[in-house]
């Protein structure tokens, strides 16, 4: 005797070895024995055979019209033996019981299922429902499929290629986009990222690393709204001070200019002032809303999107020949030794009497001509670099130098530059959005340059200094702090004054850039307040103790910072690969700094390189360079030779060998993946709308 079974919705057959009351030992034809409830059981037969049984039922199945058989079924629920005896013959014989069965199962959009072996047929609504779902499914696997033999044969679909970020980044798995590229990749055993090269879909490496970052961080485009910068209401008064900014030529956001006053009197006053967008945008405007979304401007070689529209920045920055709102610090100092005597911050207009651009100066404002008041370069100083200007700019320096030394002492270390800052230029951009092809010029400025040195040391005695003050009158603001300079021991940030151990000093508040940092400019609120209402300013403040949005901002903040500095990076790399390109670069020098890595000694470009194995931390070598690939930005090299006897000893940096180690580029991560299991051929058929 035999038997026809259910087993999880998969019809079995098998000989009945045992049988009692609830159950059945059944063996299949492959040998194996299974355990079968009576209740599972749908038929039991002698003849034929049950191999032959389920192969006659399968043939049987597929001759019988659903349309018909609907139309046969009676309207209650029904057996799968009722419908046979109606289609076929009365009664019908056994392959035909079977075969009905089979179609009924498989058919669910005609027949629903109303227990083991019945079934009930749908309404004619729903019928047409589905099998319109059903077509629609079979067309769109017949696209996917198109598609597919496309890329395969090195064309790319314009859907595809609309798509291509979205494919590749944040993918709809479901999408038939997404699956073509998956079917054509697992077709031609190309990965996905090198099967859309080979189509097209990418027309220039510059514009994929581009228009990907645009995709997963400005979606609807980097635009904005219109703005109307609103008016300081504040009656301001008018500073005694000629101020002047230092930045490159093309800083449009100037946040922070410097003035002194009381030289050869024995007390010298620091001014330290800071554009004041914080006393006309507030919490919660359109304004507010907008520098909110984005957090910070984002800076890449030739070009950056601000985080304020340009005609709201011409409001607020430092421009020369006005007077400009600021939050100003006076930091009082003996002029001999350089004590602190002390500080105020005022809220005022300050008249900005240059613009200076250190791209321009450098070469004049040197630590010569800064020590030396005789010194004189062999081309006459620029008119604008009055002796006046130069007294105070010499005692500027003199002040770097003090302030600098003593935050080492507290930081226990000296603060070393060994690497140059490298600059880029593409020639002919003019702050237009860049191609990609441009000509691309590298330069290097050392770290710690004079003017660099007196903006740097400036800013940091502003911020801290305004950090330790907000603490002390208890206003909560956004620090950045590091416990120690211990191994592993990162830059966090939050909103208490802790020590920044790398810095050397008490507290730290980014304050400084409230034109380019969304973090300085609530820190700028909340100093506003401070200098207003002095020890109530803590009940003023926008931001009051414990506010959950403080914290809101600083996770946004520190993701969309890292995403930016990273983006910045990435497009840097972009241009030093061009520069070795258009420069025909196939050999450069390189230091060895971490297991197979080097790091190059004229730009700035980390590579793995092959045959560095065994050599120490700082040996020289030669390296030949391989192909360059400018999508994922790799590009590798092999030692040619050893270029020093004995390696230079080099400090370790543990967190700019980490940051080197993760520039030296590689595959890029995309989110396409080939290796998922496949589609079961029933649904890619589009015949189960069940799935």
């Amino acid at each position: 005797m035999h038997a026809l079974f259910d087993e999880a919705g998969k019809f079995l057959a098998g000989r009945i070895l045992s049988e009692a009351e609830a159950s059945l030992q059944v063996e299949l034809e492959s040998g194996k024995r299974v355990k079968v409830k009576t209740a599972n059981v749908l038929l039991k037969f002698e003849k034929p055979a049950p191999a032959e049984l389920l192969g006659a039922a399968q043939a049987l199945s597929e001759s019988i019209e659903l349309d018909l058989a609907w139309e046969f079924a009676p309207e209650d629920d029904f057996g799968f033996a009722d419908l046979a005896a109606v289609y076929f013959q009365d009664p019908p014989t056994l392959p035909q019981q079977a075969g009905t069965l089979l179609r009924l199962h498989e058919a669910p959009h005609y027949f629903r299922r109303a227990g083991k072996g019945r079934y009930k047929k749908a309404p004619a609504e729903i019928i047409q429902q589905a099998l319109a779902a059903i077509e629609k499914k079979r067309l769109i696997q017949e696209q996917i499929v198109e598609w597919a033999q496309a890329l395969g044969r090195g064309e790319c679909p314009q859907p595809i290629r609309e798509q291509l970020y979205k494919i590749l980044f944040k993918p709809d798995k479901n999408a038939p986009e997404y699956k073509a590229v998956v079917e054509a990749s697992r077709a031609t055993h190309l990965a996905p990222l090198d099967l859309l090269q080979k189509a097209g879909a990418i027309d220039s490496p510059y514009q994929f690393h581009w228009r990907r970052f645009l995709f997963e961080n400005f979606p609807k485009g980097y635009g904005f709204p219109a703005l109307v910068a609103p008016e300081i209401k504040d009656e301001l008064p008018l500073a005694s001070v000629q101020a002047y900014s230092i930045d490159d030529s093309a800083t449009t956001e100037i946040d922070d200019a410097l003035s002194v006053q009381g030289l050869g009197t024995g007390t010298v006053t620091v001014g330290i002032h800071i554009a004041a967008p914080g006393l006309a945008v507030q919490r919660g405007d359109p304004i507010d809303n907008v520098s909110r979304a984005r957090l910070s401007t984002v800076y890449m070689p030739g070009y950056k999107i601000t985080m304020l529209p340009d005609e709201v920045v011409q409001r607020y920055t430092l421009q020369e020949g006005r007077a400009c709102p600021a939050v100003s610090l006076y930091v009082a100092f003996k002029e001999d030794s350089l004590e602190v005597l002390g500080h105020d911050t005022r809220l005022e207009c300050v008249p900005i009497a240059h613009n200076l651009r250190h791209d321009q100066i450098d070469g004049v404002v040197t630590t010569a001509w800064l020590e030396d008041l005789s010194f004189k370069h062999a081309t006459p100083d620029p008119d604008h670099l009055s002796a006046g200007l130069r007294t105070e700019l010499a005692f500027l320096h003199r002040l770097a130098r003090h302030l600098k030394a003593q935050r080492e002492v507290v930081r226990g270390k000296p603060e070393t530059f060994n690497r140059p800052d490298y600059t880029f230029k593409l020639v002919g951009n003019e702050g237009a959005e860049p191609q990609g092809s441009e000509q691309v010029q590298i330069g290097t400025r050392s770290r710690g340059a004079p003017l660099d040195l007196m903006v740097a040391e400036a800013m940091i005695l502003a911020n801290s200094t305004w950090g330790q003050w907000l603490g002390e009158l208890g206003v909560p603001a956004i620090y950045r702090s590091q416990a120690s300079l211990a191994p592993g021991m990162k830059v966090r940030m939050g909103t208490k004054a802790l020590p920044h151990a790398g810095l050397g000093v008490k507290s730290y508040a980014w304050s400084t850039s409230p034109l380019r940092r969304y973090t300085d400019l609530v820190n700028q609120w909340q100093i506003i307040a401070c200098a207003r209402h002095g020890k109530t300013a803590a009940l003023a403040a926008p931001f009051k103790p414990k506010d959950a949005d403080l914290f809101s901002i600083i996770s946004g903040f520190d993701a969309a910072y890292s995403t930016y500095n990273g983006y910045q990076a990435t497009i840097e790399r972009y241009w030093t690969l061009k520069y070795l390109q258009q420069r025909g670069i196939t050999e450069l020098e390189a230091t060895v700094f971490k297991d197979n890595l080097a790091r190059a000694d004229t730009l700035p470009l980390v590579l793995p390189v092959m045959g560095a194995q065994g050599l120490p931390r700082g040996a020289r070598v030669l390296v030949r360079l391989g192909n360059i690939d400018e999508v994922a930005l790799d590009v590798s090299g092999t030692v040619l030779e050893r270029l020093d006897a004995e390696a230079a000893p080099m400090e370790e940096e543990e967190a700019e060998d980490a940051e080197a180690e993760h520039l030296a580029a590689g595959p890029i991560a995309i989110a396409v993946d080939v290796n998922e299991s496949e589609t079961p051929a029933a649904e890619a058929s589009g015949d189960n709308p069940s799935s």
